[in-house]
C-alpha cells in the first residue's frame, strides 16, 4: 500500500511540474493570471510612529533600521515577485507584515515593480505592532468592485487587537470577466505557545467562514480565492473545523473549501517557514469549489506552489539543511528577504 501511495504521489508531482511549465510558457496569453502571496516579515519604514510599537526599526532602535537597509529590503522584495512573475509581473499580489503606505508606495514606485503600475488596496487595522496586510494589483488585468476590511471583535475580550482580514471583490480582465473574490489574512501569532492562542484563530477563521457562507448563499458557485499566513497548518482545527478547509480533494462535501497546499502536508524539508528543524505550512492558498471544479471561465490551473529558488535560502547551521534568508539573524544585519517564503497559484480565465 504505501508503494502505491508513494507512485501516486510521484506521479502527482511529475504532472504539476508539466501543468506549471506550460503555464510558464503562455504568461503573455492574457487569459493567464499568477496569484502570489509573501509574508514580508518586518516591513517598516524608518521613521518612529508615536501611536505604533515600532521603535526597533528606526535608525537608533534595536536593529539600526535605516534609510539604505529599508532601500535593500525593497529592492530584494521586488526581485522576488519579478522572479515569480517569469514572463510576466504576477497579476495579483496579497502581502502581510506590510506597516504603511509609505512603504507601499516606495515598494510599487521606486523598485523594478513600477513596470507592473501596480495599484494598491490597503486599510489600516489596529493591530498593535503596526503590520497590516495589503493587495497590489495590475489595472490591465484586475478591475476592483468593492473591498474593505473585515474587523476580528472578541466579545469576551473588548481589548483584543489583531490585523483585519482585507475582503476584495473584482473582476478578471480576460475573455471570461469573471467575478473573483479575494481574501488577505494574517492571523493572531503562535507567540506564547498554540494552546494558548489557538482561540484566536478560531475566532478569525469564524469570521471568515461568515463572510465565506454570505458569499456562497448568494452563490453556491461563488469563485473564491482565501491566501495568507494563517499561523496554523493546514489540518490544525482553525482551518478544518472552524474554516472547513479540507485537507485534500478525496473528501469533498458540498459547503467545504479546498486547501490548495495539500500536495505539502507531512512532507519532510519543505515549507514556507522552519521552526527549529521543522519547516511547516503556515502560508497558504484556499479555493471555492467554484473555482476548484470549474470546467470553463475562471478556474485554478495548479495547486499551491512554494517558490524556493537558491537565492531565497541560506545554510542552516544549526538544524542542518537550509532555511529562508533574512534581513535579520537575530539582531545581526543580514540583508536578506523574509522568515518565510512566498508562494504563488495558476489560475486560468476563458477556454
Amino acid at each position: 500500500m504505501k508503494r502505491i501511495a508513494s507512485l501516486f504521489w510521484v506521479c502527482f508531482f511529475v504532472a504539476w511540474s508539466c501543468a506549471s511549465q506550460e503555464f510558464s510558457a503562455e504568461q503573455q496569453n492574457r487569459n493567464a493570471i499568477r496569484v502570489c502571496f509573501y509574508n514580508l516579515e518586518n516591513f517598516f519604514d524608518y521613521e518612529k510612529n508615536p501611536a505604533k510599537n515600532d521603535g526597533d526599526f528606526t535608525p537608533e532602535g534595536a536593529n539600526h533600521w535605516t534609510k539604505t537597509r529599508f532601500e535593500n529590503k525593497a529592492k530584494n522584495i521586488a526581485k522576488v515577485f519579478v522572479a515569480m512573475g517569469q514572463w510576466n509581473l504576477p497579476e495579483i499580489i496579497g502581502v502581510c507584515e506590510i506597516e504603511n503606505e509609505t512603504v507601499i508606495n516606495y515598494l510599487l514606485h521606486k523598485t523594478s515593480l513600477s513596470a507592473g503600475k501596480y495599484e494598491y488596496i490597503y486599510y489600516e487595522s489596529p493591530d498593535r505592532r503596526g503590520i497590516n496586510v495589503s493587495l497590489f494589483y495590475r489595472p490591465d488585468k484586475f478591475r476592483i468592485i468593492n473591498s474593505y476590511p473585515i474587523a476580528i471583535k472578541d466579545s469576551l475580550s473588548p481589548s483584543f487587537k489583531t490585523r483585519d482580514i482585507l475582503y476584495i471583490q473584482g473582476v478578471i480582465v480576460a475573455d471570461c470577466e469573471d467575478t473573483i473574490h479575494l481574501f488577505v489574512n494574517h492571523w493572531p501569532s503562535r507567540y506564547g505557545g498554540y494552546a494558548v492562542t489557538i482561540d484566536k484563530r478560531n475566532l478569525t477563521a469564524a469570521t471568515l467562514r461568515l463572510k465565506i457562507d454570505s458569499l456562497l448563499l448568494i452563490n453556491s458557485s461563488a469563485r473564491i480565492l482565501v491566501m495568507g499566513d494563517f499561523n496554523d497548518f493546514p489540518d490544525d482545527e482553525s482551518l478544518t473545523h472552524y474554516l472547513r478547509v479540507l485537507p485534500d480533494t478525496v473528501n469533498y462535501k458540498e459547503g467545504n473549501l479546498i486547501n490548495m497546499m495539500f500536495p505539502y502536508l507531512h512532507k519532510n524539508n519543505i515549507g514556507t517557514n522552519k521552526f527549529q528543524q521543522q519547516w511547516g505550512i503556515l502560508d497558504q492558498f484556499i479555493v471555492s469549489s467554484g473555482l476548484y471544479y470549474a470546467k470553463s471561465g475562471l478556474r485554478t490551473i495548479s495547486t499551491g506552489i512554494i517558490f524556493s529558488p537558491d537565492f531565497l535560502l541560506d545554510d542552516d547551521s544549526k538544524n542542518m539543511g537550509k532555511k529562508p534568508l533574512r534581513t535579520y539573524a537575530g539582531r545581526k544585519y543580514v540583508g536578506g528577504f523574509s522568515d518565510h517564503l512566498p508562494i504563488y497559484i495558476d489560475l486560468k480565465c476563458g477556454e
